[in-house]
């Protein structure tokens, strides 16, 4: 008998400590406060992309360059003011002239205001970024609304995204001491590639001040319905599908998350949805989507009902007068080859001319971090958009 209650003494403190190395773990996988800065004044501005806040920005800085972090006045979808937050970079090399802008619209980092990308990794897989400093091009990433800044991120709403981009750049127009023209090319990968399509959609009529001469969408989260529920039951898929949910009930009445997402799976769906994409919690989220169901957090068909007419509602399905690229990984386990193909396809179909290249053996992070083939052709095509030139679409092909 003493020799039970020993074990059992002893089973029962190792519970104890399990418990409290997982809930140590849990505290340190929380997003970062992304402090003062991204809060905004009562009074701020009502115009959109009026420059609120400027300050020098130096994390993690590419060589030879420059940086600033600005808070900006922008809009939602449905008017609403908002504010975003965004990073500013060009080279030291001086320059009277004004200078051409890439914008860049980022990937999946979360939902949450700690996963701004100016709080975490800033140039964490950005293209080219050394190169086009090189170039004399001025880079300007913005945070998106609700990353950084309070009241919530629109995760994969294409208006709120475009007009995030768009005001970026107009309120990059007013730092001092830096001369931008009027010329912008929009690099956006994954969610961002979704971003940039829309930006590309959106521009004419929301900026046109802002003249978009090439949009280059880096394996874009294009069709979402197809997207999402091919996904749906893989580790990244369930974490994704996590924020897509929770956004999309917040931004969508319609859109309910008892509806697709059983009661006993929704506590850990809330948990994944406060917590970012990237460094240490992502390994948390991971560890929790194993205790998701196996085939995904939704109980019925994502592309049904309410949350399928909102996924096809910010599919990028209309018009861009600009230059378009889409870039693909052949070996992309996550915006899968051949759901992008019908995606490029239907839009070659309808009309619009398109620029579809495709990388054999990259899969949807290497096709953008440190790959020599793809910087040389994005640099190469943007200078080509800068100049005027005419643009290459293979849709034939």
């Amino acid at each position: 008998m003493a020799i039970i209650r020993f074990v059992a003494q002893w089973s029962a403190i190792v519970a104890v400590i399990g418990m409290a190395l997982i809930a140590v773990a849990w505290a340190i996988s929380r997003p970062a406060d992304p402090g003062p800065f991204y809060q905004a004044s009562p009074q701020r501005p009502g115009e959109p992309g009026a420059l609120l806040r400027s300050e020098s920005f130096t994390k993690d800085l590419p060589a030879a360059a420059r940086g600033w972090r600005i808070l900006y006045t922008t809009t939602r979808a449905n008017n609403s003011p908002a504010v975003a937050s965004a990073v500013v970079v060009a080279s030291t090399q001086a320059s009277t002239a004004p200078r051409p802008v890439i914008a860049w619209a980022h990937g999946t980092t979360g939902i949450a205001p700690g996963c701004a990308p100016s709080v975490m990794a800033p140039f964490a897989n950005v293209p080219a970024i050394d190169r086009l400093i090189g170039e004399n091009w001025i880079y300007v990433a913005t945070d998106y609304v609700g990353l950084g800044t309070p009241d919530g991120h629109a995760y994969l709403v294409g208006e709120d995204a475009a007009r995030a981009v768009l005001d970026a750049i107009r309120a990059a127009r007013k730092l001092e001491g830096l001369s931008l023209d009027n010329r912008a090319v929009v690099w956006g990968h994954s969610q961002g590639g979704n971003s940039a399509l829309w930006t590309g959609v959106r521009a004419d009529d929301y900026a046109p001040d802002v003249n978009i001469v090439g949009i280059a969408a880096l394996a874009p989260a294009s069709d979402l319905p197809a997207l999402f529920k091919s996904g749906q039951g893989t580790m990244f898929g369930k974490i994704v599908s996590s924020y897509l949910i929770e956004a999309y009930a917040a931004a969508y009445p319609d859109v309910s998350i008892s509806a697709y997402v059983q009661a006993r799976t929704r506590p850990f769906v809330g948990d994944i949805a406060s917590r970012c994409v990237g460094g240490r919690s992502t390994l948390f989220s991971v560890a929790e989507s194993k205790l998701l169901p196996s085939a995904g957090i939704f109980a019925r068909d994502p592309a049904s009902g309410p949350l399928g007419e909102r996924l096809r509602q910010n599919t990028p399905a209309t018009a861009i007068p600009a230059p378009v690229l889409i870039a693909q990984g052949s070996d992309d386990d996550l915006v899968l080859p051949r759901l992008q193909f019908r995606y490029v396809a239907a839009r070659c179909a309808a009309g619009q001319p398109i620029d579809y290249r495709i990388y054999p053996g990259r899969d949807h992070v290497s096709l953008v971090a440190g790959h020599a083939a793809l910087d040389t052709d994005l640099v190469a095509w943007s200078r080509d958009r800068f100049a005027g030139l005419p643009d290459t679409p293979n849709c034939r092909r």
